[in-house]
């Protein structure tokens, strides 16, 4: 039960910070959603700064590991958000930029996880 309530927590406080990038003026600057690619790249890269420092520490399933990495970011990023933009980009005929946002946030997001685990390699 305990696990479940840290993962809740974290789910809560990553959902709330969602919130706020989504409310952040200057990512409104053009059709593509920055909101949520901001904010899922931001998740992935703190979700890879706590699996590189999970596995370097063997705490994978610790406390903390639940709380930030399945809470936190779970709720920050936000993967039915994504695709919801991408309907849109498709039923607006903006094919282009479907395929730009999609491309763009996959592979970003990829690098954002690989990066964060190598900062931790680096630095501690």
């Amino acid at each position: 039960m305990k696990q479940v309530l840290l993962v809740f927590i974290g789910g809560g406080l990553g959902s709330a910070f969602r919130y706020l990038i989504s409310n952040i003026s200057f990512l409104y600057i053009s059709k593509l959603p920055f909101q949520t690619f901001v904010s899922n790249i931001v998740g992935c890269l703190i979700f890879g700064l706590i699996m590189g420092w999970a596995i370097k520490n063997n705490q994978m399933n610790s406390p903390q590991t639940l709380l930030l990495a399945t809470g936190f970011c779970g709720g920050l990023t936000t993967f039915s958000t994504f695709a919801y933009d991408n309907i849109e980009l498709i039923k607006s005929g903006d094919f282009y930029n479907f395929l730009i946002y999609t491309l763009i946030s996959i592979v970003v997001s990829f690098v954002a996880i690989i990066a964060g685990m190598q900062l931790i390699k680096q630095f501690t």
